[in-house]
């Protein structure tokens, strides 16, 4: 592949990954408008992120081996193909189910589109700028979730919810073209068997487990069912790890875990990440439902978290050069958990200069931590295995952000509970303590983080952008 393809490639994978991560929060600024229309309250319609992103934790393990049995151009192209078609179906939707359904759908294009491509990159990337291309194409995942409720927002104030998906239609159009030309069509030659008992005991143990917590926003009334779903949850991830142990082709390869700083990381991002998912759903609802702001103007406050990102993306290596992963990462930690903090003290009488302000801090703190997370987990990973702990920190980070909205959501009606003593529609009060709770998680974090070696990731340390 020559260096102008590459590098179109490149870009054209970048471009999906942003369009996967933008649908998980575009809803977001539009959830009060959607839940009017399909007759149901805001938090409710948060079914419909929580199923998409459900939907890429799941399906993404059997990405890869769908990639070497079909071909890479040939999956990528109909995975586009898909979250294209599903993307109309969501503009069409009438009813909070067909919505959902069309959102479940949406998630098998997405949860195919970006692991095979970043397989693609891999390919055909030499060893010593693995770093900088995986970097590249998993950035725009960092802007798609703090993009989407400032677009949401604005087609919801100026035109229909429903343009959000078809605005996806011409983007994925010239993909699917660009995916067909500048891919070379590749299949491996010596195919593994597909580990069928390690994708059904996966898939079912994280679909039970989150929406065991979606379920549990309305306890009062789902107790049993609630209950059944993380027994199930449980069961089949205990079946899981102790088939993949077994397995002679597992679908998810273990024996990543015993490199000390992918497996640190992996535990460390499922705990930040998923409070950091969760800021992205909250402060749309908490500005619009909460503080009653309109919902451009609430989208507008919310690009102050991109633009945090954009600028700390100029400063995270030369800090990391000089700091070193460990020591950065704690004391980033201790920020995100004053930034947390600091959304619980928004209300009313808050102008918005300050507002955006703390959301703008939020999204320094947030850029940092993801970048070091996502540079750190692949630094002592040997070359074969590469491929494997791409897909697997993929499926890692998607597992986060459905667990970040489910939570987001769980934490909020048990905060109603605390201050209303029902989970009806949330109050001021219910979101900043909301804010408040959620700051376990990070500290979570930290505590994992701990065991990091103060040296962890010193062979990057002279990476450049």
């Amino acid at each position: 592949m020559s260096s102008r393809k590459y590098n179109l490639v490149l870009y054209l994978v970048a471009t999906t990954f942003f369009m996967e991560t933008l649908d998980s929060t575009v809803i977001a600024t539009a959830l009060p408008k959607m839940a009017e229309d399909f007759g149901v309250s805001p938090v409710d319609v948060g079914i419909g992120i929580t199923a998409y992103l459900l939907t890429l934790a799941t399906l993404i393990p059997i990405s890869g081996w769908l990639a070497d049995r079909f071909g890479t151009r040939n999956i990528f192209t109909i995975a586009i193909v898909i979250f294209t078609a599903s993307s109309v179906l969501c503009g069409l939707s009438e009813s909070l189910w067909f919505f959902t359904l069309s959102r479940v759908l949406q998630g098998v294009g997405g949860a195919l589109m970006v692991p095979v491509g970043r397989i693609i990159v891999l390919r055909n990337t030499k060893t010593e700028d693995i770093i900088r291309a995986v970097g590249l194409i998993t950035w725009p995942g960092l802007i798609g979730p703090v993009v989407g409720p400032a677009l949401g927002g604005f087609l919801t104030s100026y035109a229909t919810w429903h343009w959000i998906f078809f605005i996806n239609v011409p983007i994925g159009i010239i993909g699917i073209y660009l995916s067909w030309v500048l891919i070379e069509p590749f299949k491996e030659q010596k195919q593994k068997p597909l580990d069928f008992l390690g994708f059904i005991y996966t898939g079912t143990s994280l679909s039970s487990l989150i929406y065991a917590i979606e379920l549990s926003r309305k306890i009062q009334e789902t107790q049993i069912v609630c209950i059944g779903f993380v027994i199930l949850g449980l069961i089949a991830g205990v079946l899981s790890i102790r088939h993949l142990k077994r397995a002679q082709n597992p679908m998810i390869d273990l024996s990543l875990f015993s490199i000390p700083t992918f497996s640190i990381t992996m535990w460390v991002g499922l705990w930040i990440r998923t409070a950091l998912s969760a800021i992205p759903f909250l402060i749309p609802l908490y500005l619009q439902v909460g503080l009653g702001i309109d919902p451009f103007i609430a989208g507008l406050l919310v690009l102050s978290v991109f633009i945090g990102n954009l600028i700390m993306k100029a400063f995270t290596t030369p800090m990391i050069n000089r700091y070193g992963f460990k020591k950065i990462m704690t004391i980033n930690g201790y920020l995100v958990i004053l930034s947390f903090l600091s959304c619980a003290l928004i209300t009313t009488e808050t102008p918005f200069w300050m507002m955006a302000l703390i959301l703008f801090m939020n999204g320094l703190f947030r850029s940092l931590q993801f970048t070091s997370i996502n540079t750190l987990s692949l630094a002592d990973v040997p070359k074969p295995q590469m491929s494997s702990a791409s897909a697997l920190a993929s499926t890692a980070m998607q597992i986060s952000m459905a667990l970040g909205i489910a939570v987001g959501s769980l934490i909020l009606t048990l905060a109603s509970l605390i201050n209303q003593g029902d989970a009806q529609m949330p109050l001021i009060q219910d979101f900043r303590l909301a804010f408040v709770l959620i700051t376990l998680l990070p500290i979570f974090s930290l505590w994992n983080l701990r065991l990091l070696s103060d040296d962890a990731g010193n062979s990057l340390r002279k990476l450049k952008n």
